[in-house]
């Protein structure tokens, strides 16, 4: 896709995961509008993977360590045609339904269960030696939260990439500098990031993770390090609802019918600019 139509989509989508979240009076808000343009970046133009193939020998592997974020991942599966879209916009956070609040297999496109966070990025590790075992093409992609780096399994799986020189991994951290109860460096300093990452063996890459353009370039960039590749996305927690940009308290917090149009109407407005470019 272009990157116009690819923007686009990321205002589409993150219009679609707000209605929902505010229809169903549930959901991690900040953090899916946090991470919507890596993943529009990831599955509209990056990855090697789409409904019909999913789960193939050489097909890429997407995985969210950052679980909570998963209504944004619906509303994505669900415009590829991964899932029926009237089937989460009616079940979604309902009793019996495989939408939940964390990502389950019982949902097509969804390879593994995650939300205990710290253990995607083992995961990924895991997959990509597999891969390199069967002689498999597919490249694997982890997206991680800021917050997460403080989970100690985390590191574990940073130093076994780094070991086995995983060049088929490439890890995501979006790095909002927020989560549930604060500041990442006032809840548990990580940073740099960067710094541990490349001691461990990683290439590490920075970029403006609500930059569309920026994003699909980075991580089209083929990996000739012999090594796994980390991308610290800077992000904005809430990108595109100026109620919820840069605060904490919208990690899970529901939007009221006030914020709610306030919202739509700002989303709105985003869209119809990027229309007139």
């Amino acid at each position: 896709m272009e990157i116009l139509d690819l923007k686009k989509k990321a205002v589409q989508l993150r219009k679609r995961t707000w209605e929902l979240i505010y229809k169903h009076h549930n959901g991690h808000t900040g953090s899916d509008l946090s991470c919507t343009d890596i993943l529009v970046a990831l599955y509209y133009d990056v990855m090697n993977q789409n409904a019909k193939n999913f789960g193939q020998k050489d097909v890429d592997t997407y995985i969210q360590s950052k679980g909570h974020a998963v209504e944004i991942w619906y509303e994505i599966l669900a415009d590829l045609g991964y899932i029926n879209q009237k089937d989460l916009d009616e079940r979604y956070s309902t009793f019996n339904s495989p939408y939940i609040g964390h990502p389950t297999t019982e949902v097509h496109g969804m390879a593994f269960h995650t939300g205990s966070l710290g253990h995607g990025h083992g995961l990924g590790v895991g997959v990509s030696l597999a891969a390199k075992m069967n002689h498999s093409q597919k490249h694997i992609y982890v997206l991680m939260g800021d917050g997460e780096q403080a989970e100690g399994s985390i590191w574990e799986a940073a130093m076994a990439a780094g070991n086995y020189s995983l060049d088929n991994l490439t890890a995501i951290v979006d790095h909002n500098d927020l989560q549930i109860s604060g500041t990442t460096d006032s809840v548990m300093r990580s940073n740099p990031i960067s710094d541990k990452y490349r001691a461990f063996g990683w290439d590490v890459q920075e970029v403006d993770g609500n930059n569309m353009e920026a994003l699909v370039n980075i991580l089209n960039k083929a990996n000739n390090t012999n090594k796994p590749r980390l991308i610290i996305a800077n992000t904005v927690k809430g990108k595109g609802i100026t109620v919820a940009e840069n605060r904490a308290d919208w990690h899970h917090k529901i939007p009221s019918p006030e914020e709610y149009e306030q919202g739509i109407k700002q989303l709105n407005a985003q869209m119809e600019a990027l229309e007139n470019e």
